[in-house]
This record gives structure tokens, C-alpha cells and sequence, in this order.
């Protein structure tokens, strides 16, 4: 029963896609990293309804101030902060322990016993590299873009990866295709959702 599960999370995908445009931006990031006023504050009214949001607006305007000289870090110098290891540390054992639950999808694909950890080794590499990639590129592009976009491709690959693993009694390539696929939706959801 693993494909009506694997659909499952789709459909979950699917509503989140739906609700999303709905949706205002964080008013922290509107205020802090777009620097708009005005649509921190009509966040805030949408998210929170009629009210009045000044002390919530004067603590973000002093979080503003406080970080102001601060410099944001890029991804390298993350990894070189020590004070960060332990994050750092659960966040790869998650990472890696996430990966233990792709084996049966690689088993069903047809794929050979002895190449399947190597296939699960290539799928955490690749889900970290998006990761880094991802938190270079969010602050430019912006979550909302990334959720959606991130999500559209997530049910098209679901949809592929669906096909593929119905196919692969066919064709005997078929299950390099579904390989690709989940890895390419590992690479999506990492840099997405």
C-alpha cells in the first residue's frame, strides 16, 4: 500500500498549493529583509485580523535596529561557526535517517539489492546540496515562490514517478527512470517545501 501513501502526500501538497496564494508573507520578512511597511502591516491585519499591531510592529522595528550591523552569514560561514555544530549535527542525522525510508521504493522500482545504498547515499547528497543551494537563493527569490514552484514540480514528479513504476514491467529502463525521478523530487523538496 506504499503508492496510496506516496499519493497521499501529494494530495497534501496539492491543498497546500491551492491555500498558498492566499496567503500573505511572513510579516517579519516583509518588514525586516523586504523593508516594507506598509505590507508588514496589512500582513499583520490579514494574518491577525482588525486590531491594533504597533507594539508587534515597534518590536520588529527594534529587531530591525539590533540586526541592523549585523552581517548575514552565507552558508560557508555557517559551516565554520562552531556555535552552530550542534544544530548542524540534528539536522544531518535527520537528514540520513530520512533516507532509510526511500529503500522500499527503491526495492519496488526493481532496482538491485547491492546498488540501493549507493542510490540512498546519491539522494542525501543530493537533498544536502539542494539544501545549501536553497538558503543562497531564498532571500532573492522569496518562500512564496519557492513553496510554489517547489510544490507544482513535487506533483508533477509524483505524478511521473507513478507512471514510471507502473511501466516498469515493460520497458527495462523504466526503473532508471523512476530512480531519477525520486531523486529529482528529493532535490525539489529540499528546495522547496
Amino acid at each position: 500500500m506504499w503508492n496510496v501513501l506516496l499519493s497521499f502526500s501529494g494530495l497534501v501538497a496539492l491543498i497546500q498549493l491551492l491555500f498558498l496564494p492566499f496567503f500573505p508573507e511572513s510579516p517579519p520578512y516583509l518588514l525586516l529583509q523586504k523593508e516594507d511597511k506598509a505590507g508588514c502591516l496589512k500582513a499583520m491585519k490579514q494574518l491577525w485580523g482588525e486590531g491594533n499591531y504597533h507594539t508587534e510592529f515597534d518590536d520588529l522595528m527594534k529587531e530591525k535596529a539590533v540586526t541592523k550591523g549585523t552581517k548575514i552569514m552565507n552558508v560557508l560561514e555557517v559551516l565554520r561557526e562552531r556555535s552552530v555544530y550542534p544544530q548542524l549535527c540534528t539536522m544531518l542525522l535527520l537528514l540520513l535517517s530520512l533516507q532509510l525510508c526511500g529503500l522500499k521504493i527503491f526495492q519496488t522500482a526493481n532496482l538491485q539489492e547491492s546498488i540501493i545504498p549507493y542510490v540512498s547515499l546519491g539522494v542525501s547528497i543530493s537533498e544536502l546540496i539542494s539544501i545549501i543551494f536553497c538558503s543562497s537563493i531564498i532571500e532573492r527569490l522569496g518562500r512564496k515562490v519557492l513553496l510554489r514552484g517547489g510544490y507544482w514540480m513535487m506533483g508533477s514528479l509524483l505524478a511521473a514517478i507513478t507512471v514510471t513504476l507502473s511501466l516498469q514491467d515493460w520497458y527495462f529502463w523504466m526503473p532508471y527512470c523512476s530512480l531519477a525521478l525520486i531523486i529529482l523530487f528529493t532535490v525539489v523538496f529540499a528546495i522547496g517545501p
